[in-house]
């Protein structure tokens, strides 16, 4: 992967399609070779060994022949209308031969070689012009720094990794795009290990001039793909992203993403907590769970949900119905699935007469399920069992955690629970997974499970994992909030807007702030506060002072005039020595409010990704505790409640120790307004609402700060 961050073509160019890369009826290898070893000899072995009908053109100025077949002397030497070209060719070469290529009208081009934007100022100039080349005449190019491609439904590899490409057949297959071409190869054995169907495998590289977004596309119309698993450690165009995310959905097909480097710093912001708080990694993956795209956080469990994807096209979001064969592991799915958050419906004797009457009356009816070991002399009570559990809605998906132990046992269990699901052809996925992974399971059995769509796992941890993964995806509300655009918005150019202006612009949009007076003289202070009433807080207000509490420049619970004069007076002495040369527009007077529970609501216009709003429990401890969750712009109010209920101090919100419930209803107005503000207002850069106080019944909004973007 490239270490800098490079800007490729909007789109590629006008006219042109992936088709001369994916699909190539003639490939050329520039840097043809028989040496073993050597790039060009691997790919040429790869197109033998897989069958390529179409024509090969080997160039290599010094020898004549390779293996019997003609070698060119130069790419000038091409025939007219070569699909695709892999060039096996140290990096000096590279963008001379890109050029030519351009020149010879070839429609595509792998290029292999490293040391290109990771290489340092030179290797980035040539990866630059390589992009230009590449946008001005509509050739494909793929990599620099890549393994290259494999379309597995034709048997095409432009790989110098040694394959046997699978064919699909009849199958739906998983597509794999990943900028890091080795993990692409891990994770592409990972999938062909259990039989499943790859279409293809694309590696991007350093994206000179075709990124993940382009692959992603091309994947969401090809009819042999089902899931599309990625790697990806950086989204160059994360607008495209997001907007095939949202049609993946439409199509049905299912988006599975590893992205490594959520450990990766946030951008800091002198302005906000919001800023400093809505990393990088996290406004990216709330946009793209937004959109739909299912998170892996390991490269096992990317296969995993990739499996199950593509086994089970449909994973309704309603519970899980574990059956077991032991009490301990009873108790284990009941603290995983705990831990997960997984749905277990509970279910007894009186709300299950189906399973009931298909138990032995030992058996209690529960979820997780305690068959015990009684289906070794009763094999059909796994039939019984999984009959019951088909029928009932209570559950969207069916996990059978099965102790194997050896073939014997393997030979009692197994037929039953295959001629349950071959049989009775259940809606619902049944997902088979070992409690003793390295038992004998025979190649046969395994076969028969997955022709009946039953993935299996040797681990039923990884299994709930996985499915977790993908029922929260499909419990998601997807629904786009009704917010209509706010017109009229009198917005000044960038550069900070203090408190006393930033809510005099929220508050006539549905934001709460408390009644207040800006003054610029100690009078003027003194009158407002008559009006508003004693006792009140003074703050000091310039675009200069962010954090007012810093500089001394909050003084509260002044009582009357006297101690107005008083608190006017230090809070100017305060800032003068805080800063001597910082002006203040003048102080805001706001009547002192009841203490309440204090919560942080903030929003972040990213640059690349679009708005984002931060919430949780916030006042000065905000950034240490990073109590928070990070949610969309668009969500629904009954969505963002979903969501303060997440909070790990979200007792406090229902009532703690006696204290009453919390008004969560208000703030989650308050934050779908912020949404419909920052929807609505994108040269808003970010807005700070730090403290919000909630009560049994309100909320309000105590600070505000805005910052436009420049």
């Amino acid at each position: 992967m490239t270490v800098e961050t490079l800007t490729p073509p909007a789109a590629l160019a006008t006219g042109h399609t992936l088709d001369r890369l994916l699909r190539p009826r003639s490939v050329a290898i520039v840097g043809a070779s028989d040496k073993p070893g050597a790039l060009g000899a691997s790919v040429l072995a790869n197109l033998d060994r897989n069958g390529f009908s179409g024509a090969i053109h080997l160039i290599n100025p010094k020898r004549a022949e390779i293996g019997g077949r003609p070698c060119l002397a130069s790419v000038a030497d091409l025939p007219d209308g070569v699909d695709a070209a892999v060039l096996a060719i140290p990096r000096v070469a590279v963008l001379d031969t890109v050029k030519a290529l351009a020149a010879r009208g070839v429609g595509a081009a792998v290029i292999f070689s490293a040391g290109f934007a990771e290489g340092g100022e030179e290797g980035l100039a040539e990866q630059r012009e390589i992009g230009r080349i590449a946008h001005e005449t509509g050739m494909v190019v793929e990599g620099p720094n890549c393994l290259g491609m494999t379309n597995f439904i034709d048997r095409i590899p432009l790989t110098f990794v040694e394959t046997n490409a699978v064919p699909l057949g009849d199958r739906k297959g998983i597509g794999i795009v990943s900028q890091s071409g080795a993990m692409a190869c891990v994770l592409g054995t990972m999938l062909a290990s259990r039989d499943l169907g790859l279409s293809f495998s694309v590696s991007t590289g350093n994206e000179a001039a075709s990124g993940v977004e382009d692959y992603v596309e091309y994947l969401l119309d090809d009819p042999a793909t089902d899931v599309i698993a990625m790697i990806v450690e950086q989204f160059r165009k994360p607008q495209r992203f997001l907007a095939a995310a949202l049609r993946a959905r439409t199509l049905g097909k299912t988006i599975v993403l590893l992205h490594p480097g959520k450990s990766s710093a946030a951008r800091e912001s002198a302005a906000t907590h919001t800023g400093a708080m809505a990393g990088d990694y996290a406004v990216m993956r709330v946009k793209v769970e937004r959109a739909g795209v299912v998170f892996a956080e390991t490269l096992e469990e990317l296969g995993d949900i990739a499996e199950i994807a593509l086994r089970c096209p449909t994973v309704p979001p309603a519970g899980v119905a574990v059956l077991g064969e032991s009490g301990a592991f009873k108790a284990l799915t009941l603290d995983l699935c705990e831990a997960l958050d997984l749905d277990l419906p509970v279910i007894d004797d009186a709300s299950a007469p189906a399973l009931r009457a298909a138990l032995p009356e030992f058996v209690g009816v529960s979820n997780p399920l305690d068959l015990t070991a009684q289906g070794l002399v009763d094999p059909d009570l796994y039939y019984r069992t999984l009959a019951a559990l088909f029928g009932d809605d209570r559950f969207g998906s069916i996990v059978a955690g099965i102790i194997q132990t050896d073939p014997v046992t393997v030979g009692i269990k197994l037929p039953p629970i295959l001629r349950a699901v071959s049989e009775l052809r259940p809606a619902k996925p049944v997902i088979f997974a070992g409690l003793d992974e390295g038992a004998a399971v025979s190649a046969e059995y395994l076969a028969q499970l997955r022709a009946l769509g039953i993935p299996y796992f040797p681990s039923t941890e990884r299994a709930l994992r996985a499915l977790k993964r993908l029922t929260a995806l499909g419990g998601r509300d997807f629904a786009e909030a009704a917010a209509e655009p706010i017109a009229g918005l009198d917005l000044p150019a960038g550069g900070v807007m203090p408190e006393y202006r930033a809510k005099a612009l929220l508050a006539p949009l549905g934001i709460p702030v408390p009644a207040g007076v800006f003054a610029t003289t100690v009078e003027a202070a003194l009158a407002g506060a008559e009006t508003l009433g004693y006792p009140v807080a003074i703050k000091a207000q310039s675009p200069d002072l962010s954090h007012k509490s810093d500089a001394g420049g909050v003084i509260l619970n002044l009582a009357d005039a006297d101690a107005l004069r008083d608190g006017w007076a230090r809070l100017y002495a305060n800032v003068a020595a805080y800063d001597p040369g910082l002006a203040l527009d003048g102080v805001l007077i706001e009547a002192m409010g009841q203490r309440g529970v204090e919560l942080i609501v903030g929003a972040k216009n990213d640059p690349e990704w679009g708005p984002v709003i931060l919430v949780g429990f916030g006042g000065v401890t905000a950034e240490i505790l990073h109590d928070v969750r990070l949610l969309t712009p668009d969500l629904p109010v009954a969505a963002i409640e979903r969501e303060l209920y997440q909070l790990k101090s979200a007792a406090l919100l229902r009532g703690f120790r006696g204290s009453p419930a919390l008004d969560v209803g208000a703030v989650a107005e308050l934050v779908a307004t912020v949404g419909r503000i920052m929807q609505s207002a994108p040269s808003i850069a970010e807005i700070d609402l730090n403290p919000v106080i909630v009560y049994p019944h309100g909320a309000i909004a105590l600070d505000a700060l805005i910052l436009m973007a420049p």
